[in-house]
């Protein structure tokens, strides 16, 4: 499971950020001052991949980077500040991304997720609903037997997982899963929800949001 270190000092977004991480499996450790953030990380440097703030309090950002960097964790900024100045501040100094307030969630886990894969944190076997998804082999078992799914099935339910307990319209579902150049109907991420659920027996957990899409639901 991926440890976050989150640096905001906005308490709604930090929040927002950090319900949303333990959601989707990961652990997020919250700080709203830079200096706090930065002197944290001489006792405690096991993240990774940290979200930072640029005008924080204490010590901003860019500051902040650098004690993250030299820890060897990887950086999102997170900010308001949407001039070319800081974008390139930001990622010449070694920055993985960089996302302007306000954001999707749903981006905001997308781009975690992308950095993971780079940076070889992210985590390949998922255990849910009674199920055992390899992400690298690209396989699902349920009481230690294969079921088979096809590339899109397993795709879509890749996404439905990694963002589980959030409704996530047809459209949405349809760009993340096939690409923004499909020009199918949402009729498809219809038929292969439907599939899904049967073939993985999901028909209680992958609950549909009238007019609007999908959320896979699971209790803690």
């Amino acid at each position: 499971m991926s440890r976050i270190l989150v640096v905001e000092d906005e308490e709604a977004i930090s929040r927002m950020i950090a319900v949303n991480l333990e959601y989707s499996g990961y652990t997020p450790v919250v700080f709203g001052d830079g200096k706090e953030a930065a002197d944290s990380l001489m006792i405690d440097h096991d993240y990774d991949l940290a979200l930072l703030d640029v005008m924080l309090p204490g010590m901003d950002g860019f500051k902040l980077f650098e004690v993250v960097k030299s820890r060897g964790i990887p950086a999102i900024f997170l900010t308001a500040k949407d001039d070319i100045a800081s974008k390139v501040t930001g990622l010449k100094e070694g920055a993985e991304d960089y996302i302007v307030k306000p954001f999707e969630v749903l981006e905001l886990m997308v781009r975690i997720e992308k950095v993971l894969e780079r940076t070889g944190a992210f985590n390949d076997v998922i255990n849910i609903c009674g199920l055992e998804i390899d992400l690298n082999a690209m396989t699902v078992k349920r009481n230690g037997e294969e079921i088979h799914l096809k590339a899109m099935e397993f795709k879509l339910l890749e996404v439905l997982v990694r963002n589980k307990n959030k409704a996530i319209s047809r459209e949405k579902l349809l760009s993340m899963v096939w690409g923004d150049d499909y020009f199918g109907e949402t009729r498809t991420v219809d038929v292969h929800v439907g599939q899904l659920r049967k073939k993985l027996g999901l028909e209680d957990d992958i609950k549909t949001i009238h007019r609007f899409g999908y959320r896979l639901e699971v209790k803690k």
